[in-house]
């Protein structure tokens, strides 16, 4: 499937974890972005109670699948994953993404021309083509955590002081070398992972991406961020955004600082504790404040299928067997001006489909829509619907095997 050319070889590593329909749509981008580049895709699954060992190894046949008897977490997976993988490089990716044709392309060439770059991350936007700040970070200090963990950080977004975790300071459409790059979309040298051993298991979800791109860095390589490509990364997906990822990234966060810092990690633990509880006592306050919510109902929706004719009725086929409350359709061709069109009609959702449209030609159009808009993504021939409107909210997948929420 994939030829082979003076690119240098890769392997693609995938952790899945209960996230069928979203990898499936993750890995038909993924095989178009692979196109002459030699190479491999291989996912590690860690235990799915959703059917995903069943459903997806038929539809992919060309792709390594791996299923694990319990959940390794995320480290532990990745680090099972490159250690068989063949390539000069190993991209490690979230199963909640899509890629435009050109970023391995792009993002190995950048690596080729600079043997310096030891690893490589991407610009991101989530699934209403959104910028995601984690696409660049700063490397988590007492002062940079706290910041971030009180919610300061959102309030000074550009500071090179309160945002320097997000390293706000910096242009995300600029290319250049940073400290941290996000494991949702990291590209790293094989070599480099054979020398500081990988990830490390002792972080279970949080944090392996912020100590490897530590330990790059001392080996005298580095991080470098790409702004000339961009993915969508559904975030939320994989993880949520609740008491226990609080509990799990202030794990994380202290167990880095212990093993990189030192005698700073009493002092650190305590602003990370400061932090949680103002954070709290901020969201408690904001309940109070804010009016409820009256119950609704689920009301019918304008809908806009954009994509050819073939892949908009896969689209309206899996929306039938969801019973989705689908008040109106509008199939329109996925190079028609949509901004137009929303303009002249109400549209509650559009259903982006590849097939005469590019992935890359999608996603630049995502990032032109109102935020109003929710957005969902079909590849022509797949078998589900995904969509994510926000990073901190789970999305939707609908599928011929029923609905994920």
């Amino acid at each position: 499937m994939y030829l082979q050319s003076a690119m240098p070889s890769l392997s693609v590593i995938i952790v899945n974890y209960n996230v069928r329909y979203f990898l499936e749509q993750c890995l038909h981008s993924v095989q178009k972005a692979m196109e002459g580049i030699p190479g491999e895709i291989i996912v590690i699954d860690n235990h799915s109670a959703d059917g995903s060992m069943d459903y997806l190894p038929p539809l992919f046949p060309g792709i390594r699948f791996i299923a694990q008897p319990e959940n390794l977490g995320f480290s532990k997976a990745n680090n099972l994953g490159w250690r068989m993988a063949k390539g000069d490089y190993v991209l490690f990716l979230n199963p909640d993404t899509i890629l435009p044709e050109d970023s391995l392309r792009q993002s190995l060439s950048a690596m080729n021309a600079d043997s310096r770059i030891g690893a490589l991350g991407i610009r991101m936007v989530d699934g209403s083509g959104q910028y995601l700040p984690e696409s660049k970070r700063g490397f988590p200090n007492p002062k940079t955590s706290f910041f971030k963990l009180s919610g300061l950080i959102h309030l000074f977004p550009a500071s090179p002081v309160f945002a320097r975790y997000y390293l706000g300071h910096l242009s995300p459409l600029q290319s250049q070398e940073i400290e941290v790059l996000a494991g949702a979309y990291m590209m790293v040298q094989k070599k480099i992972l054979e020398a500081t051993g990988g990830f490390d298991e002792r972080f279970f979800m949080y944090g392996e991406d912020v100590d490897l791109s530590y330990r790059i860095r001392l080996q005298g390589y580095k991080n470098w961020y790409l702004a000339d490509s961009t993915i969508i990364h559904f975030k939320g997906e994989s993880t949520r955004k609740d008491a226990r990822y609080v509990a799990l990234f202030y794990k994380a966060m202290v167990l880095f600082v212990e093993k990189h810092y030192g005698r700073q990690a009493g002092w650190y633990t305590f602003l990370l504790q400061a932090a949680i509880r103002a954070r709290a006592a901020l969201s408690f306050a904001a309940k109070l404040v804010r009016p409820g919510r009256a119950a609704t109902t689920r009301r019918t929706i304008a809908v806009v299928i954009a994509g050819e004719p073939a892949a908009a009725g896969e689209v309206q086929s899996i929306l039938e067997k969801n019973n989705y409350p689908v008040s109106s359709i509008y199939i329109a061709d996925a190079g028609e001006p949509l901004l137009s069109l929303i303009g002249k009609q109400p549209v509650d959702e559009i259903i982006y489909c590849t097939g005469t449209a590019t992935y890359k030609d999608i996603i630049r159009r995502l990032q032109e829509l109102p935020p109003r808009v929710f957005c969902r993504f079909h590849a022509a021939g797949s078998r589900s619907i995904v969509g994510s409107h926000t990073k901190n909210t789970g999305g939707e997948a609908l599928g011929d095997m029923g609905a994920i929420l």
